[in-house]
């Protein structure tokens, strides 16, 4: 009696535990043996409790859930004071669902003041691990580390009515210009330790045009301006004369620049016989070692 039993036993087992070890699992739904497939994961931080289809894991995160029958799962991952992550995952038979890119952030993230003053705005220069700090109250442009740290005066906040729209320091770090629809004013920042803050401003107005935004040349001297109407080029100096280099259909276009390349990227609108207007990307090399416009944008020094 045993030994049938067992030889019975032997026999219905032997398929399950076979089919087991080569990745094959009975599936209820179809009433056949399925190639299973995986899941796995890894977060930052580690260590987060899992749950798969609203059931805990044993293991923590980094980990595998193995012997899925293909189909839709859905994961739930929890760490104590991080924001849960949550979302479905598609299993195929014989395939590894990975996910390795889960990042758990802390639900107090680690926020600081930085600043000394009341900000009316700033400007990050990650090449030199600088803060550069505009105060309107105190007409003060000041600097620190990356930390908030070491702070120093490094000039004056000239006067922009209405408030300037955008601020940005130029590649060598001593000019700071300001804008907004109408003006631009440069001021200087380059500030040497032991002498006192420039106050000196250059001031560029435009009563015809509006302003959409302002780039510096990499030669530090010239400016790139895109107004409503044109693209336009200024020394920054007083009484600087605008070159205009590319007249707009396209009003308040977009626009971006490369100033390692020295280069403009704009939308302009074109205009085709019987078609509607539709907007172009266009790019205005302005590198003056290779451009045309070498004889109109002669670089000077800033003494």
């Amino acid at each position: 009696m045993l030994f049938f039993t067992a030889v019975l036993v032997f026999i219905i087992g032997l398929p399950l535990i076979l089919s087991s070890s080569l990745g094959y699992k009975f599936n209820p739904r179809t009433f056949k043996f399925t190639k299973t497939g995986l899941i796995g994961i890894k977060t930052e931080p580690e260590g987060a409790f899992i749950y798969c289809d609203g059931k805990l894991l044993k293991d923590k995160s980094p980990a595998s859930i193995r012997e899925l029958l293909p189909g839709r799962y859905n994961i739930r991952i929890e760490l104590e004071n991080h924001y849960p992550w949550k979302g479905d995952v598609n299993v195929s038979a014989g395939q590894v669902a990975r996910l390795e890119n889960i990042i758990l952030f802390p639900v107090r993230p680690d926020i600081r003041r930085i600043s000394r003053e009341k900000v009316t705005g700033f400007w990050v220069d990650t090449d030199r691990a600088k803060i550069y700090y505009f105060d309107a109250k105190e007409n003060i442009i000041y600097t620190s580390d990356l930390k908030g740290e070491n702070f120093q005066d490094v000039g004056m906040l000239p006067e922009v009515s209405p408030v300037a729209k955008r601020w940005k320091v130029s590649p060598n770090r001593k000019k700071a210009l300001f804008f907004n629809p109408n003006q631009i004013v440069i001021s200087d920042i380059g500030q040497e330790e032991g002498r006192a803050l420039p106050d000196t401003a250059v001031t560029l107005n435009f009563a015809n045009r509006k302003l959409v935004d302002v780039f510096w040349h990499s030669d530090s001297f010239h400016l790139v301006v895109v107004t409503d109407r044109s693209i336009e080029v200024f020394e920054a100096r007083p009484d600087a004369v605008a070159i205009n280099l590319v007249e707009l259909a396209r009003r308040n276009t977009l626009s971006s620049y490369n100033e390692k390349e020295d280069a403009l990227y704009f939308l302009d609108k074109e205009e085709a016989p019987g078609a509607k207007p539709f907007d172009n990307l266009y790019k205005l090399d302005l590198n003056i070692k290779s451009s045309p416009f070498l004889n109109l944008m002669k670089p000077k020094s800033d003494d």
